[in-house]
């Protein structure tokens, strides 16, 4: 497989001559109807040949047009990154969303995206898609500026679950809800933290729990509690274990950023230093303060109970597997 070839914007986009098959949306979350999207794009270029592509843009449009009140997003740039690169693309252009570009009109967007990539064949989008200046132009502008470039506009319909569209503000609701078992289901993959083990206060290992301790700071939080998780270290290897996100209000006060704890259920080389991803199944139960340490003792290892219970329903070898 080919190295994915990465652009910062339209203009430093240098491909290879021959046709360009383009996906293009802000993926955040790059759930199954952004994967629709991105997977025709491919086999475009994989029946007519060429490469494939998206265009997305940073930073999300809403910390430009609305600074006081950006869209707290689901994915890091870098976890984005990895996920579209997974879906096989050949290119990706990251371009910037700056005041200048929010104003350009649909039509000289077009106009931009000819001349950055004159091999342009077909663009994909969703059929939600809006562009342009005030977001004036919808699908019918797309296509009509586009058969005067020269190039073809398909627009793929929205994907439904349990009667109501895949969207990533139904993914932010279910996560910010804790709901981690439907947010899988729109994903098409485990929702996941990802980072690096730091020392902690050695509290969970006083009571008979040793934690690792990751720095993780998402733009979307989701919501406090404990959670069934599978933790994957440089090995590669899955492991079960019960995570807590949040304030742990039990044993520190007045927390003011919530910290992510993993306990692994079994023995971990994981050791200070490695960087883990934390894949998220279900959510066990909220947080909540308890009346003492020995309180707390007592309800982690009901929680490490019911996340065996949880994860034994799930093989080691269907464990979900990282992009």
């Amino acid at each position: 497989m080919n190295a994915l070839r990465q652009f910062a914007s339209l203009e430093q986009a240098a491909l290879p001559a021959g046709p360009v098959h383009l996906a293009i949306g802000l993926f955040d979350g790059v759930h199954r109807g952004h994967q629709a999207v991105i997977r025709a794009a491919i086999a475009a270029a994989r029946a007519r040949g060429g490469s494939a592509g998206v265009l997305t843009f940073e930073p999300h449009p809403s910390a430009v047009l609305r600074p006081e009140n950006p869209t707290p997003l689901l994915l890091s740039v870098a976890a984005k990154r990895q996920l579209l690169a997974g879906l096989g693309i050949d290119f990706l252009i990251e371009h910037p969303f700056t005041p200048a570009f929010a104003a350009t009109t649909a039509r000289d967007f077009v106009a931009q995206l000819k001349r950055a990539l004159p091999g342009l064949e077909t663009v994909y989008v969703g059929e939600n898609f809006r562009f342009g200046r005030g977001r004036e132009g919808d699908i019918a502008v797309l296509q009509s500026a586009a058969r005067e470039a020269g190039f073809t506009v398909h627009s793929a319909p929205r994907l439904s679950d349990l009667g109501a569209p895949i969207s990533s503000s139904r993914l932010r609701d279910l996560v910010a809800a804790g709901d981690l078992a439907q947010a899988n289901a729109l994903l098409g993959y485990s929702y996941f933290a990802e980072g690096v083990v730091r020392p902690g206060r050695q509290l969970g290992r006083t009571l008979g729990f040793p934690t690792l301790n990751l720095v993780w700071s998402p733009g979307l939080r989701p919501a406090f509690g404990v959670y069934a998780v599978v933790v994957t270290g440089p090995d590669g290897r899955p492991q079960p274990a019960v995570a807590n996100y949040g304030l742990r209000p039990t044993v520190e006060t007045g927390a003011a950023e919530p910290r992510l704890e993993v306990h692994v259920l079994g023995p971990t080389g994981l050791a200070y230093g490695d960087a883990v991803r934390v894949q998220w199944l279900r959510f066990l139960r909220p947080e909540r303060k308890f009346g003492g340490v020995e309180e707390l003792r007592a309800q982690v290892e009901k929680d490490r109970e019911t996340a065996r219970e949880t994860l034994a329903r799930v093989s080691p070898e269907n464990f979900p597997k990282s992009a």
